[in-house]
């Protein structure tokens, strides 16, 4: 089938999460015989900030600046795709994208919502009665949503949503591995962008706990946090880290903390692509706790778990080098057996080849 998605990008990670959940879902997709055409903006200077500098064999890339470029690519899509797959958080002409798409729904074209960020979503459209999005929602064919759980699905499906989906975020194997010979320089690394809707769990998960073990060695990675001049003396900032550096820095880590968006915590089943890049990496992972986490990682096993800065801090001093090994091989395991691109590409891809109308 030829799959058409408008999205944020698939060559460049620079202010960008979900690349590498594209790349890894787009990728295994491939593999199972799809043709992809991605059709991204020249926006947020994510295209002179590329990981890939070569569009990936994978898909066919479509870089757009213009409203005129953007229609064209909607008819190109509608002209030779399967499916036309608008993707949320595109950062340009998102509402004119998605009525385009929603608006040819009922053709011979299959049309589907991809939410990267469903919980987020979902509260904005609740909060605003004027939201154009809400009247999109039951023209899709298909919404999916690469986190939420049940709570999402329910509330998209009262939307008037037609099927709901989560295609969670995964671990590509050969993207996502441990790195052998790179010095553990530091305790714990946490890597995100600076987000409005993260600031202050960051503040508490990590630079609270920074602050509470100064004895020990922190590490940021991420893209805004410049600004934060006061930082822990013991907090060393990288910046943006490109896709390609990331197994390198993990492993350069004894421990590595993934903290949430507000919303994804309030929701629950959201785990974020960092999980299983980590996981792929053998690291010994900590998060924040939310709910869901047991349907992905066993607590204490397999991935360990903070509720506050204090845990944080308890867990940077107690946990042995012993112990983050087993935790990370641990949680390796459980990601190769349970949480590849492989196997979610293999959930999309009977939803994209079911006959239309029948339940999958």
């Amino acid at each position: 089938m030829h799959l058409t998605f408008f999205g944020s990008s698939l060559v460049s990670s620079y202010w960008n999460g979900a690349a590498t959940y594209y790349r890894g879902l787009i990728r295994a997709l491939h593999g199972l015989g799809h043709q992809v055409t991605f059709c991204e903006p020249d926006a947020y200077d994510r295209q002179k900030n590329r990981d890939l500098k070569d569009d990936p064999p994978y898909a066919r890339v479509i870089v757009y600046s213009t409203e005129a470029e953007r229609d064209a690519l909607i008819e190109q899509g509608f002209a030779e795709s399967d499916w036309v797959i608008k993707c949320s958080g595109v950062g340009v002409w998102d509402a004119e994208l998605e009525e385009a798409v929603a608006a040819r729904s009922g053709g011979t074209v299959m049309t589907a919502f991809l939410d990267v960020d469903a919980p987020a979503t979902l509260s904005r459209i609740a909060a605003d009665e004027a939201d154009p999005f809400r009247a999109c929602i039951p023209r899709y064919d298909h919404v999916f949503t690469y986190g939420g759980g049940p709570p999402v699905v329910d509330e998209y499906e009262s939307w008037g949503a037609r099927a709901c989906t989560p295609i969670y975020n995964a671990l590509d194997p050969d993207e996502h591995r441990p790195v052998e010979g790179v010095e553990v320089e530091y305790d714990i690394l946490f890597m995100g962008n600076r987000l409005p809707d993260r600031e202050s769990r960051v503040q508490e998960f990590f630079f609270r706990a920074a602050a509470l073990c100064p004895e020990h060695k922190f590490l940021l990675g991420g893209e805004g946090w410049g600004w934060k001049q006061e930082m822990p003396a013991n907090v060393t900032s990288l910046g943006h880290v490109p896709t390609a550096r990331h197994n390198t820095v993990n492993a350069s880590a004894r421990l590595v903390l993934n903290i949430h968006r507000d919303s994804m915590v309030q929701n629950g089943w959201s785990p974020a692509t960092r999980m299983f890049e980590a996981a792929g990496a053998a690291s010994c992972q900590v998060t924040d706790e939310w709910k869901g986490i047991e349907d992905f990682f066993a607590p204490g096993d397999e991935i360990l778990v903070a509720a506050s800065a204090e845990d944080v801090a308890r867990i940077v001093r107690e946990t042995s080098d012993d112990d983050a090994r087993r935790i990370g091989q641990a949680g390796r395991r459980r990601a190769l057996a349970d949480h590849t691109y492989a196997q979610r590409a293999l959930q999309m891809d009977a939803i994209l080849r079911a006959p239309v109308g029948s339940a999958v």
